[in-house]
């Protein structure tokens, strides 16, 4: 991969509540478990990752904005803005950066309203219902098409 040697993990709204919302969904793991993951598998490869999580679509929006100029790609959970935000969509599109989508639980499972995803046609990498380990296939993943 050519510089930039750096990710961007951003998680969406209620991700902060992660080890306390609804663990038989989403399990024990934290927010800062995930970024620690995140951060550990991309070491290995020399590549280091900034972490944002925001209750605020555009907090998001200006964090991929901002990770165009120093990000070499973005690894996201979008939470419930995947099954309603176009704009956050756009977002993704319009900074031309390789992006991996991962949610914890397998959404195709759970309500209807959870089955359509607005990333997922921007999104190269899908993992989907893996748990936060899922968030480490989602790293090794992107970093192989980066490479």
């Amino acid at each position: 991969m050519n510089t930039p040697r750096r990710l961007l993990l951003v998680n969406g709204p209620n991700l902060n509540l992660l080890g306390i919302r609804e663990p038989e969904i989403y399990g024990r793991e934290t927010l800062a478990d995930v970024e620690a993951l995140v951060a550990e598998t991309a070491a290995e490869r020399g590549v280091e990752v900034r972490c944002v999580q925001s209750n605020h679509e555009g907090v998001l929006i200006d964090a991929i904005h901002e990770g165009r100029t120093d990000c070499a790609g973005i690894i996201i959970n979008p939470g419930g803005l995947t099954h309603t935000s176009v704009v956050l969509r756009d977002a993704l599109a319009g900074v031309a950066l390789p992006v991996a989508e991962v949610h914890i639980s397998d959404v195709s499972q759970r309500e209807s309203f959870r089955h359509h995803s607005f990333v997922a046609d921007v999104a190269a990498v899908h993992v989907i219902g893996e748990g936060v380990a899922g968030y480490a296939r989602a790293t090794r993943q992107l970093l192989d098409i980066l490479a």
